[in-house]
């Protein structure tokens, strides 16, 4: 754990649980190289700008990841972090100067990851579009969902219609196009990928828990993981190796990975 490219300490990094106020980005590095960097740099630079009022300085996080990756060549899940440590919550007001903490640990081995069955809750993340710290309300509906017997939760919004997963996008086949729920969500890395790849392929329409029996799979994308299978939302259930779920993998594992 480094703050700045300097080991970080207990008193520099208690202010995230304690006031709780920042942005993130979590990204798999394979061999020194991220698929979609430019994409995770633009996230940071934007919500920075969002929630501190402030530009950061994207080479200056690149430098930080490769300074905490050092020679490693392994897979390695990169979690950036920016946030102020001098802002508590009776001067959080104040002008911020946000300061870039990197995390690291090691991926697990890469293959199909697990398919998901996913319970259904209404919840509204604030302000989606930013990826910022403040997770307790999926969180807390993810572990319901776990103690429920299922392995995430889709979030629908206050209409009904489907938002995103508590930590992921998802979309759904139907007639060998891709479908993507509109809606406020935060538009993920891996999503955005596919999404460019594909372009004429994809399609984006309100959907309700009602409209998923007309669908002829679905999947999970996320930085991390890539595309995962999602075999059921709630009662509706789909097989996990539709043939298009292996063509998204494919594609996105041919998507070129760029050089920190």
């Amino acid at each position: 754990m480094e703050l700045n490219g300097e080991r970080a300490t207990a008193d520099q990094v208690k202010v995230l649980a304690l006031t709780n106020y920042g942005h993130f980005t979590s990204m798999l590095v394979q061999g020194q190289r991220v698929r979609g960097l430019s994409l995770h740099m633009q996230r940071l630079a934007r919500d920075c700008r969002q929630i501190f009022d402030a530009e950061l300085d994207v080479d200056r996080v690149r430098h930080c990841v490769r300074h905490a990756l050092g020679d490693d060549n392994q897979a390695i899940i990169v979690r950036v972090t920016v946030y102020d440590p001098t802002l508590d919550l009776g001067t959080i007001g104040t002008d911020a100067s946000p300061q870039v903490l990197v995390t690291t640990r090691t991926a697990l081995p890469q293959g199909e990851p697990k398919p998901w069955r996913l319970q259904a809750a209404c919840y509204h993340r604030e302000i989606p579009a930013v990826k910022h710290i403040g997770l307790f309300g999926a969180l807390r509906l993810r572990r319901a969902a776990q103690r429920d017997g299922f392995d995430d939760v889709l979030l629908l919004n206050a209409d009904g219609t489907i938002g995103e997963i508590a930590t992921s996008n998802i979309g759904f086949v139907r007639d060998g196009q891709i479908v993507w729920p509109r809606s406020e969500y935060l538009a993920g890395i891996t999503m955005t990928l596919l999404h460019q790849a594909l372009d004429e392929q994809v399609v984006t329409e309100p959907l309700t828990p009602a409209d998923l029996v007309g669908m002829d799979a679905a999947f999970a994308t996320n930085a991390v993981t890539g595309v995962r299978s999602v075999i059921a939302v709630e009662s509706t259930q789909w097989a996990s190796d539709h043939k298009t779920l292996r063509e998204l993998r494919e594609l996105y594992a041919d998507i070129p990975a760029e050089h920190l």
